[in-house]
């Protein structure tokens, strides 16, 4: 503590950093170790990205040195991300609408997110699962038998963040149009504002003929390739988290019990979820961005 005193006593905050340390300066160029790795293997390796020793032993390096090169960078070749531009033509007036409709919604109406989970497993494992205990997670074993599927078609009301759902054995525009007016008769007497994707049943010709005979609802698509705008998605991860990844279903009835039992606690406890973004701020961090690799 006394040579830190000392040390700002004379230099200030400057002459707290650190000082020349002993030892063999370093012979290995970080940046050079950097840039082989942002190069694809050569094809003889027939892999896909770099490890640490696999680029050691091409470099003739400890794969150590490899790794220190990297954390002093940030390169990290085993992760990948996705992504999608929308290459839809009316972008900016789609999540302009959208957007709209969350920050500032019409008065007197109800603005509800639509959108269906297809395809959802009715899975039982096939031995007991065993609870969690101090010191061990729940377990359960890694296979397991199919029982069949469902659909959850779902709208969720901004305003509230209560839930409206109906589970259906198929995915067709036929259960979509029976959804719709499910809808119509929970909200009889508002005018109904849907945020919807463009999936291809939500544009057949029975469902714009029936939208067109109740003029009281109004559709809202988002653009293409960005359901993600659809604030009910989120909670469709909510669902799958809490009620369904873990859970065990003898068969179709048990799952979509358990889908109607978590819906109506949720809307015992349900907040509004908040939208924050401005159409803005999403077009600006959507454009596309130009990339080193302007070739592929």
């Amino acid at each position: 503590m006394i040579a830190w005193r000392a040390r700002y006593e004379q230099s200030g905050m400057s002459g707290l950093g650190d000082l020349p340390r002993s030892g063999r300066p370093r012979t290995l160029d970080h940046g050079e170790i950097v840039s082989a790795t942002l190069k694809p293997p050569p094809p003889k390796l027939a892999v896909t990205h770099w490890s640490s020793r696999l680029l050691a032993d091409h470099l003739g390096i400890s794969f150590s040195a490899v790794a220190k090169a990297w954390r002093e960078y940030g390169v990290q070749p085993w992760r990948a991300e996705t992504f999608k531009f929308s290459t839809d033509p009316e972008l900016v007036a789609k999540v302009t609408d959208v957007v709209g409709l969350y920050l500032d919604p019409p008065e007197n109406a109800v603005v509800l997110c639509v959108d269906e989970k297809s395809q959802i497993q009715a899975l039982d494992r096939t031995q007991p699962m065993l609870p969690m205990q101090p010191g061990l997670p729940e377990r359960r074993t890694h296979d397991y038998v199919r029982h069949g599927t469902t659909t959850l078609f779902a709208a969720l009301e901004i305003a509230t963040g209560q839930v409206t759902g109906l589970c259906q054995d198929r995915h067709r525009h036929q259960e979509f149009l029976r959804f719709l007016k499910h809808l119509a008769r929970a909200y009889p007497d508002q005018r109904l504002h849907l945020v919807m994707d463009n999936y291809a049943a939500h544009k057949r010709v029975e469902i714009r003929d029936w939208l067109a005979a109740n003029p009281r609802i109004h559709v809202h698509f988002t653009p293409t390739s960005a359901s993600w705008l659809n604030l009910v998605v989120v909670w469709f991860g909510i669902i799958e988290r809490q009620a369904i990844h873990r859970g065990t279903f003898g068969n179709v009835r048990d799952l979509t019990t358990a889908i109607k039992c978590f819906i109506a606690g949720w809307n015992d406890r349900a907040r509004p979820f908040v939208w924050t973004k401005t159409a803005d701020q999403i077009l600006k961090k959507a454009d596309r961005q130009t990339t080193l690799n302007t070739t592929h």
